[in-house]
């Protein structure tokens, strides 16, 4: 497994300190199919974490296992050094915050109502709702750019929304640390970006610890201080994105040929697959504009 050390690039160098939350000889599976096998990872504090890879190399399983929604076959994941399955649920909740990749919305449910639920872990029954709690709906809805959206069932929006909505609850659960899994799914590009350079700002001014699985290599590149590589249940690579994304990566990873250049935009690595195919004996096919 390689260590990326640092380098010029969209996102900052975190250098490796402190971890709050680890994994520790992690085995995942599910029945008798092992997915990950012996993993062990640190989250850096304080830092944005991508994690990155093909279809099926277990990403989302191991975020399904840092948030506890799956019980390790073996190993741990510690928060604060102590192991998740010792944990009070409401403790868990109060430290870590997870968006699953496809979660379900209560039928009917409004948009506002849906949002507040991310305060209940900071409710007690002689307390079960304040003007901080307020406070922290409308600015993650805000944020998210769902307010005019608060009196809405949340099954009559678009993917989109339904998307911005989710994040919006994670959001107004204000932990230190948030588990995203796959954030911009159902978005198109502007909001794909609006949400990653949210993720960015609530890493920077609030110091949260963030940790996303991404699809789109190029993304996780110039948004992550610190990249996670997988394939087959494993960690090929992880460390600074501007160390770790280079061609021979992308070839073991994903089994891509590319080139590597800078992000004209960030500096950040920047992923171009290899030449497109092409029909026999001659160049690209040229398909006729307007007249």
């Amino acid at each position: 497994m390689s260590e990326g050390t640092g380098g010029a690039g969209g996102a900052r160098f975190v250098a490796p300190g402190r971890s709050r939350l680890a994994a520790r000889d992690l085995t995942l599976a599910y029945e008798d199919r092992t997915v990950v096998d012996g993993l062990d990872l640190d989250i850096p504090h304080g830092a944005v974490t991508v994690v990155v890879g093909p279809n099926a190399c277990g990403k989302s399983t191991l975020l399904r296992a840092l948030g506890r929604l799956l019980k390790p076959r073996r190993g741990a994941v510690l928060l604060d050094g102590t192991d998740l399955a010792r944990i009070p649920t409401k403790k868990i909740a109060q430290a870590l915050g997870l968006l699953p990749q496809t979660p379900v919305a209560p039928e009917t449910i409004t948009v506002a109502d849906l949002v507040s639920r991310g305060r209940q872990p900071h409710q007690h029954w002689w307390r079960q709702w304040s003007g901080a709690d307020e406070r922290a709906v409308a600015e993650a809805m805000a944020r998210t750019d769902v307010t005019r959206l608060a009196d809405r069932p949340v099954d009559e929006l678009s993917g989109g929304q339904r998307q911005r909505v989710w994040i919006a609850m994670a959001l107004a659960q204000e932990t230190d640390l948030l588990l995203l899994d796959e954030p911009t799914t159902y978005l198109d590009i502007a909001h794909q970006v609006e949400v990653l350079d949210l993720i960015r700002q609530l890493n920077h001014d609030r110091g949260r610890t963030v940790v996303a699985v991404l699809h789109d290599l190029n993304q996780a590149a110039r948004y992550a201080d610190h990249l996670v590589a997988m394939k087959e249940g494993r960690i090929v690579a992880q460390g600074h994105p501007s160390a770790v994304v280079t061609a021979g990566l992308v070839r073991e990873v994903f089994g891509l040929e590319s080139v590597v250049v800078p992000d004209p935009v960030t500096g950040s690595p920047l992923v171009v697959p290899g030449r497109p195919w092409q029909a026999p004996g001659g160049g690209a096919t040229v398909v006729p504009g307007p007249a």
